[in-house]
């Protein structure tokens, strides 16, 4: 009998496998590279022409980034002669430190309005998932397909309305109105990826859970949401990657005070018009907390895409 196997692939089905496997990850990486690699050239490395692959790495990106800068004469240069390497740097190009740029406020406007959407949208999509999974709701069905036909039409298409409503409750420019904003956008999906997680669960250990004495809520803390951690996660990250990358509702809505960093990144100017370096730098700084955050929970983002892919 040979020693085939339909379920098991081949060394050359492995190897063709790894190969374009490997080949994707180059592809879809390289524009990420190129982007880190470029917050590290010079302004003159940056617009080069043909590229430059190899260069002398400069940290004037992130001090542009960071800081605003106006030009000076060599009188003011001799008389004030640069104490930091930052202020070096500013300086050979005939310039001074001004003061700090507006990056470091966009930037924590993000981590405020990203993470806090997020939370509100797992909490309040974990009670409403649970209520659908577990209770008799009236017209149920109808119900979860108004909430799956929020994700069905472009969010800018509501985009004048929102914007005629958020400047009649005096929303616009403020973190309160752009978390209310994205919870608002992305509910819909973490209700109906949480209730396919709850859906999972067993009724069996809610029930036992209650004639051992716990009430209804105390059996979802202690018992359903250990269980649905997973879902939690999942949806967790789909829902910040959505509030933390989100750019037309940001320029709409937001000008200085909660500004993000997706509307403020292009707008970086430097001394000889736009400065590639710092954009690259910033968008660098911005890939950061996602890339953190989903690398923590990269085993329940894992484990939850495949949850319930094999039953019993």
């Amino acid at each position: 009998m040979s020693g085939y196997s339909i379920t098991e692939p081949s060394p050359r089905q492995k190897w063709v496998a790894g190969a374009l496997v490997a080949l994707y990850a180059i592809i879809t990486i390289l524009p990420l590279v190129w982007i880190i690699a470029t917050g590290f050239k010079s302004s003159a490395d940056a617009i080069a022409y043909p590229p430059k692959v190899v260069f002398a790495p400069s940290l004037e990106g992130y001090v542009n980034l960071f800081t605003t800068q106006t030009r000076q004469t060599a009188e003011y240069f001799a008389a004030n002669p640069p104490e930091t390497w930052y202020e070096r740097i500013v300086q050979s190009k005939g310039l001074t430190i001004a003061g700090p740029s507006r990056f470091g406020e966009r930037f924590m406007n993000s981590v405020i309005i990203g993470f806090g959407s997020t939370f509100l949208s797992v909490f309040l999509g974990t009670l409403a998932a649970y209520a659908f999974s577990r209770f008799k709701v009236p017209l149920k069905d109808d119900l979860m397909f108004f909430i799956l036909s929020t994700r069905m039409m472009p969010p800018i298409a509501v985009a004048i309305p929102i914007f005629l409503m958020f400047r009649s409750l005096g929303l616009s420019d403020t973190h309160a109105g752009m978390i209310l904003l994205y919870t608002a956008v992305n509910l819909s999906l973490s209700v109906w990826l949480l209730k396919g997680f709850i859906d999972e669960i067993p009724h069996e250990y809610e029930e036992a859970a209650l004639i051992d004495g716990y009430t209804r809520f105390q059996a979802f803390t202690k018992v359903v949401l250990p269980q649905a951690a997973t879902g939690i996660a999942s949806t967790a990250i789909f829902c910040l990657i959505f509030a933390w990358n989100e750019y037309a509702f940001a320029v709409l809505l937001t000008s200085g005070t909660a500004q993000t960093a997706p509307p403020f990144i292009p707008t970086i100017i430097g001394n000889a018009g736009q400065d590639w370096p710092a954009v690259a730098a910033g968008a660098t700084l911005f890939l950061l907390p996602v890339m953190v955050f989903t690398i923590l929970l990269r085993k329940h983002l894992l484990r939850g895409i495949t949850f319930g892919a094999v039953r019993k």
